[in-house]
């Protein structure tokens, strides 16, 4: 049997309401996907298919103290409704796009909203704005079986006690079965994969020593706080 030449990285994971562990494989998000945060960050809504980001499983984190990011003074946050998946494939059409999920949870994308800025000028990836560590924050998953979306449920972010954003989950442009459904046309999707559901108006900037609540309607908050530079 070889030996690995390095120690093995620590398997990331997300805990689940029931007291077990999610294991992360990988974590996919989708920008673009609430109209009013087309509108704030100077877009259209011209008919596209959807745009998708990734960043590492390793930059997960479930609450706590968070360190603020190299190479940026331009922190931003972003609540967003978090997916798990228990299965996957490929070309998934829509009507079993949804029998592969897990549960739900809430999450929050944080944006080095800078270096995302010299990214769109140069028309350059997003990479070293997204994917950066401690950047995706998701909260205690919520089972399939225990929680699903509906029309009248809320996302609501608050930044020291101060609500930042407020949007029902109805308001996505591209509903979780549609974006699973599209994304599985890009990527084999796998059990253990997250995915990013995108953000309503709102995002803005959050510096050392804030405290952010992510909470959405029925789930479990996500809450941190950013740590000094």
């Amino acid at each position: 049997m070889s030996e690995f030449a390095v120690p093995p990285p620590v398997q990331p994971v997300v805990p689940v309401s029931d007291g077990r562990d999610f294991p992360v494989r990988r974590i996919f998000c989708i920008g673009r996907n609430y109209a009013d945060h087309v509108a704030e960050m100077g877009g259209d809504l011209k008919t596209t298919p959807p745009t998708f980001f990734t960043k590492p499983s390793d930059a997960v984190f479930s609450g706590g103290e968070v360190p603020y990011p190299l190479a940026t003074k331009d922190l931003h946050f972003e609540g967003e409704l978090v997916v798990a998946l228990k299965s996957g494939g490929q070309m998934l059409p829509l009507e079993k796009a949804a029998d592969a999920i897990f549960g739900f949870a809430a999450g929050c994308d944080l944006t080095r909203r800078d270096l995302q800025a010299i990214a769109k000028q140069q028309r350059g990836p997003w990479d070293v704005a997204k994917a950066f560590d401690s950047s995706a924050g998701v909260g205690v998953i919520t089972t399939a079986k225990q929680w699903q979306v509906t029309e009248q449920k809320k996302l609501c972010l608050f930044c020291n006690g101060e609500e930042k954003q407020n949007a029902f989950l109805s308001q996505m442009i591209w509903s979780v079965p549609e974006i699973i459904a599209n994304l599985s046309r890009l990527f084999a999707l796998k059990a253990g994969d997250l995915i990013f559901t995108g953000t309503p108006a709102g995002v803005g900037a959050v510096m050392a020593g804030d405290t952010i609540s992510v909470e959405v309607d029925g789930l479990l908050p996500l809450k941190f706080q950013i740590a000094g530079k």
